[in-house]
């Protein structure tokens, strides 16, 4: 049997089979390496980060293994393999291969699959950090160009950060009422997620049981329809990951990057920011602003303060991004070395905005993301109106319902 032919890179595979997608040619599974052809047809089957070629010899003295503080590159008969299990997404190990062996995992082409049929709704849930991504395309322009690519519609994930912002402040001000307690936020990043449970579990009874906003949007744009399929699109890596925990895996079907996306605009020749504004934007800027660190920060000592204003303990809030500063910020926990009652971690410098797959610069994501907050109708989830109106859309009658049978939105990390 004639060996199957080797594309010279993942990355060329990957483009060449994204135009044979868009053209409806088929692809034949004996022209391509089967290893990175199935890596790509069926990303469920491997972790986020993938080792694109066999990887036996290493100058660099395994950097990327080196690298991972999650230990999720392991070494078996001299060759490195990625435990699925292990390996949060960060990207951390990519970063540190210097011989481009290591990629991102790509959802790409069972989306595009489920966006060609005709049988089911595909919804995308964009996060924050999308605006200014795509050509400064407005949000509206931008949900023109989804549903060119094939989308049903297009969901901003910043009104469910305001859910989980109202749900987070609801916790620090029933919970922290002196000097001595504190709260981590277990919103935002899965990579800081991550490392608490699997590094830092001690720490667990001080991380209120909320999901993530992508999980929160998932399940939402799941119970008002149900046979919708969810696709996630953000900065993020590690989101891929947190999409399959067994938990929470009802919510989110895929996750694309950004660059991800703009691939998809390329291939089919769609331009968003000469397409019509299709404007419908319902979040506050506490919840734009969960892009940036220090936003869920801001976002939540706002709330907080609005909820009770003048209460005896205040958030004192205290931000870490990046993995190294993460950890370091815990340890200060550990030691009792911080006066702050709130902590907030993202493992990306910058916070979203400066995720791998970011299309722009991570400094002006940042100045985009606080324009658009400062857009905003609303400052706080307790001024959207939008806010009660979906949660109404959801079952909760009222806030007292939200509180305490808010099931859709929590989450043990104990067990999960």
């Amino acid at each position: 049997m004639p060996e199957a032919k080797k594309s010279t890179s993942f990355h060329e595979l990957y483009k060449e089979l994204l135009q044979k997608q868009m053209k409806n040619e088929d692809i034949s599974e004996a022209d391509y390496d089967p290893h990175q052809l199935d890596c790509l047809l069926n990303p469920d089957q491997y972790a986020p980060v993938i080792h694109t070629e066999s990887c036996e010899s290493c100058a660099y003295d395994r950097a990327c293994k080196n690298s991972c503080i999650f230990d999720a590159i392991e070494e078996v008969d001299g060759k490195l393999s990625i435990d699925p299990d292990k390996c949060s997404g960060c990207g951390v190990c990519i970063e540190s291969c210097r011989l481009d062996k290591l990629a991102e995992s790509k959802d790409i082409f069972p989306v595009l699959k489920e966006v060609r049929s005709e049988e089911k709704d595909v919804y995308a849930l964009i996060a924050p950090a999308f605006v200014g991504q795509y050509e400064n395309a407005s949000p509206g322009q931008l949900r023109s160009a989804l549903k060119a690519a094939g989308f049903k519609g297009m969901v901003e994930v910043a009104v469910f950060a305001d859910i989980l912002t109202l749900k987070e402040a609801l916790e620090f001000d029933e919970h922290i009422n002196s000097n001595d307690d504190f709260q981590l936020t277990s919103c935002c990043c899965p990579v800081w997620i991550a490392m608490i449970r699997k590094i830092y579990h001690e720490l667990i009874p001080h991380v209120p049981g909320a999901v993530s906003p992508m999980i929160a949007a998932g399940r939402a744009v799941k119970q008002i329809h149900p046979d919708a399929v969810t696709v996630f699109i953000g900065p993020c890596i590690a989101k891929k990951k947190e999409a399959r925990e067994p938990d929470i895996a009802d919510a989110v079907d895929y996750v694309l990057t950004f660059q991800e996306v703009q691939d998809i605009f390329d291939a089919a020749g769609i331009q968003p920011e000469e397409l019509a504004d299709n404007d419908r934007e319902h979040s506050s800027r506490a919840g734009r602003i969960y892009a940036h660190t220090g936003g869920v920060s801001e976002a939540v000592r706002s709330t907080v303060e609005k909820l009770s204003p003048g209460r005896d303990v205040p958030v004192r809030a205290q931000q870490a991004d990046g993995v190294p500063a993460c950890k370091a910020m815990i340890e200060q926990i550990q030691k009792g070395e911080t006066d702050a009652n709130f902590f907030e971690g993202m493992a990306c410098r910058g916070g979203c905005v400066g995720g791998p797959k970011i299309i722009i610069d991570k400094d002006k994501g940042k100045r985009n993301v606080e324009t658009y907050g400062e857009e905003a109708p609303y400052k706080t989830p307790l001024d959207n109106p939008y806010v009660m109106e979906l949660l109404h859309r959801l079952g909760f009658k009222n806030m007292e319902e939200f509180v305490e049978k808010s099931d859709m939105f929590t989450r043990e990390f104990a067990n999960s």
